[in-house]
């Protein structure tokens, strides 16, 4: 023994160093499940941990205190946890704790600033710190990362914006989250049209970092998008400059704002989040896209088509959620069983005349019916004599979608909320399924709290917000020096503005991201898709280059990857895609740093 030690202190001195570029949420609930796992995977062994982000850890850029007080999270202070529980697919221990209304002592049904997130997420960061131990050093690095040199199999360097000297890593985890991006060709086309008319143009951007003082009051201001973004721009641009809401509801202006004129390709705003609560038993999740499903999908010669391979077996799965929420919670609706009904349910093929007929006998009422392509374009077709035909028409809408999604009558809705969770938590596996599905599940999924639409209701009232419609066309008139708007819901009509704001995040993407160490990556060989997702093992996020091999001492987790989940927190007991990928993702780091020790301990 003595001799061995004797050996052991000639060794040079080396400590093992992982690199978390990204100390938001994700990079956050990365660290957490590292300290759940450290005990088993490493032990005491030294470790430092060098986390890079210029934005506070825990809420990162996107829930960092310096933002409007106004702006709200679009999630009920109950349906936010970070933290895993027994619902969570993980190897590692569970680790339960707080959600936000637990932590903060609040309404579990209010809708808490994006603040108070920031606040919870970087306790939940400062637990996972204390988590780690007394041999793991944490070092918070306030700056950007720019690129990783390095051999591939060997020890990388992580290059800091402000720093001379690189970060030595034995294994780097990207957890960036969202991405500035660089403009498009038709947003080019717009800036540079904006700069020869002096007009404004604000494209892409998470809104609480758009100047928006170029946006003088009273005049027009066109709106391309009507997510979430959109309700930011709102809000900023009425509460933010002076106006208020009135006892009764209405919205008494400050006379600051200008008039929005909103439209996108569905011309409705996203549907209102669920004002009730679950009652009874859950649906059985997942159902007909669970595991099995997806390893049949990833043996077929080919990659699955989306549209041809994976929508059907979603649309029944959604399908499945909905109907036996029917069953159970309003058999007065229907007039079969139950056992029997799903016993044809599941032997009918995903979206068969079988299955359409099944679902008519069975459901007499249409309205009771589970109908994903109308949800998706609810004014197809539907035209509009007039702008004030389509105001009034599209309050009417979004006047009932808040009295369904506050009606537990409609308690099938919250089913297929939770059937979405589950496909979410089953499509990582698939890599990159298009742009499509993760808008569709936004926009059903991760709307806005019914209060926000009650003040898009007052706004449209006070003619502060003027609906477009769907389908809606922008175009640059060189002859009046304008921005013009149209859409297919009023044909023929068209609302010229000085001002055009893209109302939407940028699109994640490789070939456009102004990550200069993406862009690096991209260059020395990382893969990616059509669609500019970086390309990931969905095993554990290993990074994998063009030819589909991996990086073994490069990760990365989060919307820029073909594993992207549904978001780095979830509401409790739903299975948590996220949870489960950092959970993975910890294990393969930590098991990486042990053998590495074990192996340089050997020789």
């Amino acid at each position: 023994m003595p001799l061995a030690r004797s050996k052991l202190l000639k060794l040079p001195l080396h400590r093992p160093s992982l690199v978390v570029v990204g100390a938001g949420p994700r990079g956050t609930g990365f660290l957490e499940r590292l300290a759940a796992n450290l005990p088993e995977l490493y032990g005491d062994q030294p470790l430092d941990v060098h986390l890079v982000d210029p934005y506070p850890p825990g809420g990162g850029r996107i829930w960092r205190a310096e933002q409007s007080p106004l702006l709200w999270m679009n999630s009920m202070a109950e349906d936010v946890t970070m933290f895993t529980d027994d619902t969570v697919q993980q190897e590692g221990p569970v680790r339960p704790g707080p959600t936000l209304a637990e932590w903060a002592g609040i309404d579990g049904q209010s809708f808490p600033s994006r603040r108070a997130q920031g606040a919870y997420l970087r306790w939940v960061y400062e637990q996972a710190v204390a988590a780690l131990g007394p041999t793991v050093t944490v070092h918070e690095h306030r700056t950007r990362a720019l690129r990783i040199g390095g051999p591939r199999e060997g020890r990388r360097h992580v290059h800091l914006e402000g720093r001379a000297a690189p970060l030595a890593a034995d294994l780097v985890v990207l957890a960036i989250g969202h991405l500035d991006a660089e403009l498009d060709d038709e947003q080019r086309e717009s800036a540079a049209f904006a700069a020869r008319h002096d007009l404004v143009h604000l494209p892409p951007d998470f809104t609480a970092d758009s100047d928006l003082s170029a946006l003088r009051p009273g005049e027009p201001v066109i709106v391309r998008g009507f997510g979430l973004a959109f309700i930011d721009l709102m809000v900023l641009l009425t509460e933010g400059r002076g106006g208020r809401y009135a006892a009764d509801g209405s919205y008494l202006p400050s006379g600051r704002e200008p008039v929005l004129y909103v439209g996108s390709r569905r011309g409705v705003p996203y549907h209102s989040k669920i004002g009730y609560t679950w009652q009874g038993e859950r649906p059985p999740l997942p159902r007909f896209f669970g595991p099995e499903a997806v390893d049949e999908l990833l043996s077929r010669p080919g990659r699955p088509d989306f549209r041809r391979d994976v929508w059907p077996l979603i649309d029944k799965e959604l399908g499945f959620a909905h109907y036996r929420r029917l069953f159970s919670a309003h058999p007065e609706r229907v007039v079969v069983n139950w056992p029997d009904f799903e016993e044809k349910y599941a032997a009918a093929d995903p979206g068969s005349p079988e299955l359409h007929a099944l679902i008519a006998a069975a459901v007499p009422d249409p309205a009771d019916r589970l109908d994903l392509e109308a949800l998706d374009h609810p004014l197809d077709g539907v035209r509009f004599p007039s702008y004030e035909a389509l105001q009034e028409g599209l309050r009417g809408y979004i006047t009932h979608d808040m009295t369904r999604r506050h009606d537990a009558a409609n308690s099938v809705d919250l089913a297929v909320f939770l059937g979405l969770l589950s496909v979410y938590g089953q499509l990582s596996r698939l890599g990159d399924v298009g742009r499509w599905w993760h808008g569709f599940f936004s926009y059903l999924a991760s709307g806005p709290p019914g209060p926000r639409l009650r003040q898009l209701l007052a706004l449209s009232d006070a003619g502060i917000v003027r609906f477009l419609g769907a389908g809606i066309t922008v175009e640059s008139d060189g002859d009046a020096g304008v921005f013009r708007a149209g859409s297919a819901s009023v044909p023929g009509e068209w609302i010229e503005a000085r001002a055009l704001v893209e109302a939407r995040l940028p699109e994640p993407s490789l070939d456009r991201t102004r990550s200069p160490l993406l862009r690096a990556l991209y260059r020395d060989g990382a893969g990616a898709t059509e669609a500019g997702l970086l390309s990931v093992d969905p095993a554990d996020g290993r990074v994998l280059d063009r030819e589909a091999r991996p990086y073994p001492r490069l990760f990365a987790l989060g919307p820029h990857t073909t594993a992207r989940a549904s978001g780095a927190f979830t509401r409790p007991r739903t299975g948590g895609p996220a949870f489960r990928q950092n959970d993975a993702t910890a294990r393969a780091a930590l098991a990486f740093l042990r053998d590495l020790a074990c192996h340089r301990l050997s020789a």
